[in-house]
Order: C-alpha cells, then structure tokens, then sequence
C-alpha cells in the first residue's frame, strides 16, 4: 500500500508540475495538431517557406497563402491557444518545417485568460530562445495581439503585453509585425467593421490589414 500511496504521490506531482508550467492543459488540443501534422503539402517551384504558428486568428485565416504568393506557406494555427500550447508543440508545428520565414500570434488568449503581460512575456522569450539554438537561419516576427471589439475591457493589458513585445523584439533584432495600430482610429478606438460576428475574430477586411502589415516584413 505505501509503495502503491508513492507511486500516486508522484504521479499527482508530475500532473502538478505539468500545469504550473503551461497553465493550461496544452493536451486539449492534441487533436487539432494531430491534423495539421497529418496534413500534407505538395509545393512546386523554389519558393521560401513561410509558416503561420499561433491561436485561432491564424487558424481561421483560410486563405492566407494567397496574400503572399511568392512563397510556400503553412498555416498552423490551432484552438484558442496560449504561448505554452505553441511551446509544447514546437516540435510539431515548428521545428519540423525549418521555415526560412515564422510568423507567430499569440498572447491574445494570454491576456484573456487572466495572465499578466509580464508573464506572457516571459513565455514569448522561451519560446524564442528555443527557435534561435535550432533554427538561427529562420527569421522570426512576432505579430502584436490584436484590438477586438469582444476584449475591449482589456485593451490596457494588451496595451501593456505589446510594448514589451515590441522593446524585446527591438532588443533582439526581431520582427514585429504592429497589426494593433492599423486597426483603431485616431483616438485608439477599435474599428469595427474589421470582425465577424463574434466581435473577436476577423474578416476579409481585416486580414487584409493583417496582409499588408505582415508583407513588409517578406524580403
């Protein structure tokens, strides 16, 4: 009995540890990476490989290849995720591809669910120094989280989460793409008619924004 009392003490531990460092359980999803990972991909020509890695502003940008047809491009955008969901599945969604171009939105669902943009950030700088030691040839850019009319009680934190996003990306030579500032007016007020119904995610004008912003960031 005390042997088996250990085994599930640890146990528990382990499940303990598990989500002190994502928060979250990252497992919610494992279906919806299982199909990106399934998913083949069958380019011709010698074009460069851009992927898309992220929550479900990216998932749910269908046509996103054609906004950049000089390229190869991957969407993985998955769930409602967080940073720690994209970290646990670097390997996946990351790593596999050795993209020469990696844009990355995440922090939105952060901010949403109740973390502090000093913690975000911390999980933006992991999650970077991962891909610097086993991809130092790929260009990274961060895109800002994004104004919405569904979380606009929370336009400060996201205030907050993207000047420091934009100070690291600065510090370390990194690209930032600021989709923030193109999509409120001059008095910092979010346009509405960029979004679907749910007032969270984007329509066509508004990924065409998104486009615009993330193009000059393609050499």
């Amino acid at each position: 009995m005390k042997i088996i009392a250990k085994r599930l003490f640890l146990f528990l531990l382990v499940v303990l540890i598990s989500f002190s460092v994502y928060s979250q359980d990252p497992l919610r999803y494992k279906d919806d990476v299982a199909k990106l990972v399934q998913k083949e991909y069958r380019f011709t020509g010698n074009k460069e490989l851009v992927v898309f890695a992220g929550s479900s502003s990216i998932r749910m940008w269908h046509d996103v290849e054609e906004y950049f047809p000089g390229f190869h491009v991957i969407n993985n955008g998955f769930g409602g995720s967080h940073f720690t969901d994209l970290i646990y599945y670097y390997n996946e969604l990351i790593l596999k591809h050795q993209p020469d171009y990696l844009f990355i939105y995440e922090g939105d669902n952060d901010i949403a669910g109740k973390k502090k943009p000093a913690k975000v950030i911390k999980h933006a700088k992991k999650l970077y120094r991962m891909i610097q030691q086993d991809l130092p040839g790929t260009k990274v850019v961060f895109i800002s989280p994004k104004p919405s009319i569904a979380r606009v009680h929370l336009k400060k934190e996201y205030e907050d989460l993207n000047a420091r996003l934009e100070k690291f990306c600065q510090k370390q030579s990194v690209g930032f793409a600021d989709v923030w500032t193109s999509m409120v007016d001059e008095n910092g007020d979010v346009l509405e008619d960029l979004f679907i119904k749910d007032g969270l995610h984007l329509n066509k004008k508004g990924y065409d924004i998104w486009g615009k912003v993330i193009s000059t960031h393609l050499n």
